[in-house]
């Protein structure tokens, strides 16, 4: 067998599944993401069941690093509170187990490459895949170094999930879309994570040239945090990633119950905008 091989049509993840269900209901999906361990991995389990019950339809889990390069100062701070906390990716891939024992939302490891590095390749998928996570999403792995990786990955049921940039060319978005599995994650903008005020201008444009190279769910993330923003991207896109709102709200809370609150109500509130902006849904070539 070629050692780069990918298994052919592995079992559908609860992430296909989920995508699959919300197509048939025509309804926008929602991810969100959190920084496991900020402020604590047993705050990050309660505020993960938070957020599925008020809508969240795939929760990324962060694991803290000390070098987030992709990340802007919200998502900064809080990977810098979770390794103060005491939080490594043994006791992320703990946590997922415990979410799965009390939930079937659909789990996704966020992560850089070091982590899973140090930990050994091999070993990460097998934990992972024991725990119960059900995609992996690493930012600074790209497809052209990623035969191994996914080989391993995928063999242990996981998706292995892609970053799709505005500065893509489509040849490029080509190699993307065909090392992704599970849904695409496309950048909004260039530059670090964040909460913006609008959208880009050449967004639709872009989104349009990722739904001719995959028929897969495409997730737009980077920058998005109102209704107004989620709204639109229901016209266009099959999902909104919001993360550094949410790590806002729970880096504001005073505790961890008030986090819940504030994360379950911003999560309800994009949920609704989002079905609201799929009756501009633009037909899917």
């Amino acid at each position: 067998m070629n050692p780069t091989a990918i298994p052919a049509s592995p079992p559908a993840t609860r992430i296909a599944r989920r995508f699959a269900e919300l197509r048939r209901k025509k309804e926008m999906g929602l991810v969100a993401f959190i920084t496991a361990g900020d402020p604590n991995l047993a705050a990050t389990e309660s505020l993960v069941l938070t957020l599925a019950e008020a809508g969240a339809d795939v929760v990324e889990l962060g694991v803290p690093f000390s070098d987030p390069l992709a990340d802007g100062p919200a998502i900064q701070r809080s990977s810098e509170r979770a390794l103060r906390a005491g939080t490594t990716l043994a006791g992320v891939l703990d946590l997922v187990a415990g979410i799965r024992r009390k939930s079937d939302v659909a789990l996704v490891l966020f992560s850089y490459y070091n982590p899973v590095l140090q930990m050994g390749l091999e070993k990460f998928a097998e934990r992972a895949s024991a725990a119960g996570a059900d995609g992996v999403l690493i930012t600074d792995m790209i497809p052209e170094e990623a035969g191994e990786y996914r080989r391993i990955v995928a063999s242990r049921g996981l998706d292995t999930i892609f970053l799709a940039a505005p500065t893509s060319p489509d040849e490029r978005l080509v190699k993307i879309a065909a090392s992704t599995s599970g849904f695409l994650y496309v950048i909004s903008r260039t530059g670090v994570t964040g909460a913006k005020d609008t959208l880009p201008e050449d967004l639709p444009a872009l989104v349009r040239r990722v739904r001719r190279v995959t028929a897969l769910p495409i997730a737009v993330g980077f920058g998005i945090s109102l209704p107004g923003q989620v709204s639109v991207l229901g016209g266009l896109a099959d999902a909104a990633v919001v993360g550094s709102a949410l790590v806002q709200e729970i880096e504001h809370a005073a505790t961890v119950d008030a986090a819940r609150a504030a994360v379950a109500e911003r999560v309800r509130t994009l949920k609704q905008a989002g079905l609201h902006g799929m009756s501009r849904r633009e037909p899917t070539p």
